[in-house]
């Protein structure tokens, strides 16, 4: 639920908390000041005009930029979110399992080859472990970036900008599956995505980056 309109009701105590944060391209605001907060089981769906500023507004929460103004605030001791950009990262040379090892080697969560495996079977990608990254499809590629969150059990907080780039209906499926598992066990999601959101399974709440003049 969206009340008011650019602010999430998070139910709970929130894992994060983000009060009239603006981010900037030179001078220029992006986007009017937003005021959102995320607890567990919260899916969040960023939404405005291309070039409104969401890729920014993501990579402000993930600690990889600063915003311009307001306030990005985490809890004590709350784990480190899980980043997973529009570019999926994967090294070219590396067959599929060894890239997403790698990512998950980053993430803390690599657990050896069993592990990584399992990841690639969740998103039906187990008969293309052993071949090299670059000789994949764009959409194969995404499903093994996509793995990343099937080998995190943790409810920890992801933030994805446009996750289901690439995917088929099938893909679709498995990530929106993905997502409503995470947020079933307590995990929190922050998401952009050009692909309408299944209101029935995620529930997202709609968080709608504005244009500054029209709040001024």
């Amino acid at each position: 639920m969206v009340s008011p309109p650019d602010s999430v009701a998070a139910a709970g105590s929130p894992r994060l908390r983000v009060e009239g944060v603006v981010c900037h391209r030179g001078e220029r605001p992006l986007f009017a000041p937003v005021t959102f907060s995320l607890a567990a089981g919260d899916v969040a769906w960023l939404r405005g005009a291309n070039g409104q500023g969401k890729t920014t507004l993501l990579r402000a929460l993930a600690g990889l930029s600063s915003a311009d103004a307001g306030t990005i605030a985490w809890p004590d001791g709350a784990a480190r979110p899980l980043w997973l950009a529009h570019a999926n990262a994967l090294k070219d040379d590396l067959s599929a399992r060894d890239a997403l090892r790698f990512l998950l080697g980053l993430d803390g969560a690599d657990d050896g080859i069993a592990s990584a495996d399992a990841a690639l079977a969740a998103v039906a990608m187990s008969r293309h472990r052993l071949v090299a990254m670059r000789a994949l499809s764009q959409g194969q590629r995404r499903r093994v970036a996509l793995a990343r969150l099937a080998a995190v059990q943790a409810p920890r907080v992801w933030l994805l900008d446009e996750p289901f780039d690439a995917l088929d209906s099938d893909g679709i499926a498995m990530l929106t599956a993905l997502l409503s598992r995470h947020a079933a066990r307590g995990g929190s999601v922050v998401l952009t995505s050009h692909v309408p959101l299944s209101i029935d399974t995620l529930a997202p709440a709609i968080v709608e980056l504005r244009a500054p003049e029209v709040l001024a």
